[in-house]
């Protein structure tokens, strides 16, 4: 790592907030956090006055202040005041994509200003600042759905940071369209069309180890979405033999529809066409599919490109600012605005379908996950949850809904719910202590506690 990118990375280390690698005594083992109020993320009735018991990394015992028994020499931190959750949890993320201007250019194509294996390099060389970002974010966790296969090397890489949140990845989508844009040494994408090369590329990716499957399902309108469906389902069917899930993008009701019946475990975005129905309500509720947000993407893109992008004080201080930087660059390139325009000014979906369908699959029991797509432009490493934690909101769900959409929730999405996402005993002591109520402002979730004399500002 580079002097200047290790300070980058010191600085942004001064803002993590405390998880299961600091609330850790050193001489006794044992941390008592005692009289905050507690919110587990299971769905209790929050606890005044509580004990969250940390041992080692884990949670020994969460519970009131008079049940809870502190063993002698713990040490004990007085919570009064505070309030402590789970750690976040980000289903949907893409770490080979820097969130600037420049790392889609199967959407924007600007190679010949900063060309696209720059820009890969300069990703990859920011690694551990990222990751940083995210813990300082009070995110603990995150669900990579889709990269180059260099993305296992950042997963184990990712174990061996000191400020590093939990990484889970799925390496490179599976998908019937490969952009020209992408095709480099290491692209993102397997390119399928027909059932043994999907099996084929399931089998590759499986040997990698990944955490779940990722398949991009673009739908041709050329084709009937049955025929297409052929390459899906065997891809489901060869990722299923060993035990390993499948995540599908799918935008579209019908999509989604058929990817819930060939099997897939989650649904990496918001159905942003139509109203679901109820039969796809049963279908997601039957099958026990996991449905991730992704509500603020488009977003992002839209302001990007209509140039009135502007950050949140979060994003100002926690997001990278040579990526916050790009985000300007339009303004200075009047000779792409025309080939921009042509392509993408009439094709923004509607933001109130999918906030309508949150809202029904939330309300009908479907396991939500909050996810941010970030690495897209527009959409910043670290902050951008919050964004989305924001969104959420917006579109109806109450605050203790989005935290368990955001820790629980995520946690399933990721396939680590017996070991992350809530605080119980036996899991991971990964947790954020706010200074500011999130029951009563979603954005409280920000104002993260970050040890005395260290608080952020109001949101």
């Amino acid at each position: 790592m580079g002097t200047a990118l290790r300070a980058l990375v010191q600085a942004v280390l001064l803002l993590v907030p405390i998880t299961a690698d600091a609330v850790d005594d050193p001489q006794t083992g044992v941390t008592a956090l005692v009289n905050a109020t507690v919110i587990d993320g299971t769905g209790n009735t929050p606890r005044g006055e509580a004990v969250v018991l940390v041992s080692g990394e884990r949670i020994r015992a969460v519970g009131p202040r008079g049940e809870v028994v502190i063993p002698e020499g713990a040490r004990v931190v007085d919570m009064s005041g505070k309030w402590i959750i789970p750690g976040l949890v980000d289903a949907h993320i893409h770490l080979f994509q820097s969130g600037g201007l420049y790392t889609r250019p199967d959407i924007i194509d600007l190679r010949s200003i900063r060309p696209y294996a720059a820009e890969v390099d300069w990703v990859k060389a920011r690694l551990p600042m990222t990751l940083a970002r995210y813990l300082a974010s009070g995110v603990t966790a995150v669900l990579d759905v889709g990269g180059p296969f260099w993305t296992f090397e950042a997963r184990e890489r990712s174990k061996t940071m000191p400020h590093a949140p939990q990484l889970a990845v799925t390496g490179p989508l599976l998908s019937s369209s490969m952009p020209s844009e992408l095709r480099v040494a290491d692209p993102p994408i397997l390119e399928v069309n027909a059932p043994a090369e999907a099996r084929a590329a399931v089998r590759r990716v499986l040997a990698e180890r990944p955490d779940l499957i990722k398949l991009w399902w673009i739908p041709e309108a050329s084709r009937p979405l049955g025929e297409q469906s052929r390459w899906v389902r065997a891809a489901i069917e060869e990722s299923h033999r060993p035990g390993v899930r499948v995540a599908v993008h799918a935008t579209q009701l019908e999509v989604a529809r058929a990817a819930a019946r060939a099997g897939a475990d989650v649904l990496v975005h918001s159905v942003e066409d139509r109203r679901v129905d109820d039969g796809f309500v049963r279908l997601l509720k039957e099958r026990d599919v996991v449905y991730v947000t992704t509500l603020g993407v488009n977003q992002g893109y839209r302001e990007v490109f209509e140039q009135r992008f502007k950050p949140t004080d979060l994003e100002r201080r926690l997001g990278d600012a040579e990526v916050l930087a790009t985000l300007d660059d339009l303004a200075d390139l009047s000779l792409w605005k025309g080939a921009f325009w042509r392509r993408w000014s009439l094709r923004w979906p509607d933001p109130r379908i999918a906030s309508w369908n949150l809202r029904r699959l939330h309300e009908a029991g479907i396991t939500i996950a909050a996810g941010s797509d970030a690495g897209n432009i527009g959409t910043l490493h670290g902050p951008a949850l919050h964004r989305e934690l924001k969104r959420m909101a917006e579109a109806g769900l109450a605050p203790l809904a989005i935290l368990e959409a955001a820790s629980q929730g995520g946690a399933r999405a990721m396939g680590r719910g017996s070991d992350l996402g809530t605080l119980e005993p036996g899991k991971r002591a990964d947790l954020l202590v706010l200074d500011a109520d999130p029951q009563s402002d979603i954005r409280h979730a920000r104002h993260i506690y970050r040890g005395s004399g260290r608080r952020d500002p109001e949101p």
